[in-house]
């Protein structure tokens, strides 16, 4: 029998924000280290390496424990070209606001895509 990881094992949601983001959201219960010490959660602040922000994107979307990546919008933009690539069901792609940047919806690449799919 083939081995496959079923929707029912994501159970986690993955985090790439910014420092009150991401304390706001493990405060609220997100946080989690696996046994091997791999992190659900980012903290990007401005010296962050762009390919920093990359390989924690890479990383949590291609595991098979996250339902959801929640990223804020701001640092989205950052790789922009990563996150309009990427067109997976699981986990799901979020992008929220921070409290210092806005969410635009202009900027938002699957919600394009949702109004594509509309037609709007």
């Amino acid at each position: 029998m083939a081995s496959t990881t079923s929707y029912k094992d994501r159970n986690l949601i993955a985090v790439i924000g910014d420092e009150d983001s991401i304390t706001g959201l493990l405060l609220a219960g997100i946080g989690h280290v696996s046994d091997n010490q791999k992190k659900n959660f980012l903290v990007v602040d401005p010296k962050t390496p762009v390919a920093t922000i990359e390989s924690s994107f890479q990383d949590f979307t291609e595991r098979k424990d996250i339902a959801i990546l929640l990223i804020n919008q701001h640092i989205a933009e950052k790789i922009r070209p990563t996150i309009d690539k990427y067109n997976q069901a699981f986990p799901a792609l979020v992008e929220i606001p921070s409290k210092d940047h806005p969410y635009d919806p202009s900027k938002d690449s699957v919600l394009k895509r949702v109004q594509k799919l509309f037609g709007d």
